[in-house]
């Protein structure tokens, strides 16, 4: 089987699941599917640490799926702004698996990935998928991948 590294911008695919469908992402689900058809390396989901029990209770259900989770402490402004982007940790970390399989899975829908797919393709020669919400993710994105899986109900609680 095809070695892959899974990598989850948990962020935006909580919000556009949510925002698109009103029902989370189902990962036990998607972890499952992926084990079928891949040999998993690696499954990385990025997120934001706000320490409350659901957040918690969450993170903990990753874990126990398979995915290391990996924390950004949530980081209020004083204007009332939040931040708490993973994207350059996401990008360095695919980086460093690139070279170790043969596929890179992206879950997002933020188009300032698309230029990391093309850089592992053409340095790496490695397959990418990315899933995400259709009518929320960035042409760009969807352009740069090999394949783009649309998430719609069948990957939803």
């Amino acid at each position: 089987m095809e070695k892959v590294a899974i990598f989850v911008d948990v962020q935006n695919i909580y919000y556009t699941t949510r925002d698109t469908f009103k029902r989370p992402f189902n990962y036990r689900q998607f972890y499952q599917d992926i084990a079928k058809r891949f040999d998993i390396e690696g499954a990385y989901a990025y997120a934001i640490d706000k320490g409350d029990d659901q957040q918690l209770k969450f993170q903990s259900a990753l874990r126990h799926i398979g995915f290391e989770v990996k924390l950004k402490p949530f980081i209020q402004r004083s204007d009332g702004s939040a931040k708490g982007d993973w994207d350059v940790g996401i990008t360095i970390d695919v980086l460093e698996m690139a070279e170790r399989v043969e596929h890179i899975i992206l879950l997002s829908g933020d188009g300032d990935f698309a230029i990391l797919l093309k850089k592992v393709k053409q340095k790496f020669n490695c397959n990418t998928s990315v899933y995400g919400v259709l009518n929320l993710s960035a042409n760009a994105l969807i352009s740069a991948a090999d394949e783009f899986i649309d998430i719609d109900q069948k990957w939803l609680l």
